[in-house]
């Protein structure tokens, strides 16, 4: 009989001390698992020593919009100080836009020379060809000079030809964009750079460079990636879906995306 009691009572304290363990355990919280996509950055780049384009604002509200829109962050300077290593590695993409003459000084120049060979990137929009004629490393890198335009009207329509739509900046596009701008003329085009986009010359009156006219082109350049649209002379140009969508897909590029 004391043996069944015992045994009862031993059964009786493992099932108290289970009903306790039970008590005390913690329901784990599940694990967030969100992966938040990182925000890379752009830095544009506005400083003028020559003609300065009334677009310029515009044109940096415009980028400021797609990026927040696209999931990158711009920044916008006019201070060539800004050219140092310490702040250029936080950018993904440097863009010029607008830019004119000289406007880096030697030791600037070296090192955005280095940021490039580091695997940034560079876009120039318009007169980012106008810019550092005695910088020869710079010339190759965006691809071209300025070699004029046209006057009296010097903003007039034009037909630009799609050459390759399998570029993200011109996918969107048809065979043949009409619109409006500044139609510059280039000097030392570097014949490594692939055009994606040529101007019909027998369009409008002004043009120099014949049947081989480029306007758009991409290239990597000594360790990073390089775009240039000539378009983005006027305010307006930046209101148009489809120069939007170019400046997108250049960015993009540049982007690695």
């Amino acid at each position: 009989m004391k043996i069944i009691i015992k045994t009862t009572l031993t059964l009786f304290c493992v099932l108290l001390l289970a009903n306790c363990g039970e008590s005390k355990k913690v329901v784990a919280t599940k694990k967030d698992t969100t992966i938040v996509p990182s925000v890379e950055k752009v830095l544009v780049f506005t400083k003028t020593a020559g003609w300065r384009h009334k677009s310029i604002e515009k044109g940096v509200e415009t980028l400021k919009e797609l990026g927040a829109e696209n999931l990158f962050q711009v920044a916008q300077t006019e201070d060539s100080l800004d050219f140092n290593s310490a702040n250029l590695k936080k950018y993904k993409l440097v863009v010029f836009l607008n830019t004119t003459l000289n406007i880096l000084d030697e030791k600037q120049q070296e090192t955005f020379e280095k940021y490039i060979q580091s695997g940034g990137s560079f876009m120039g929009i318009h007169a980012a060809c106008d810019t550092e004629y005695e910088w020869p490393w710079y010339g190759k890198l965006v691809g071209a000079y300025f070699n004029g335009h046209p006057n009296n009207p010097n903003v007039r329509e034009a037909a630009i030809n799609v050459v390759n739509k399998k570029h993200v900046a011109t996918s969107h596009l048809k065979d043949t964009w009409i619109r409006k701008d500044e139609w510059y003329n280039y000097k030392e085009i570097n014949p490594d750079v692939t055009v994606i986009m040529q101007l019909d010359e027998s369009t409008y009156e002004g043009g120099t460079n014949g049947d081989n006219h480029p306007i758009a082109w991409y290239h990597e350049f000594d360790g990073g990636r390089s775009f240039y649209t000539g378009g983005g002379h006027t305010k307006e140009a930046f209101d148009e879906p489809n120069f939007r969508k170019h400046l997108l897909g250049g960015i993009e590029y540049c982007l690695g995306r």
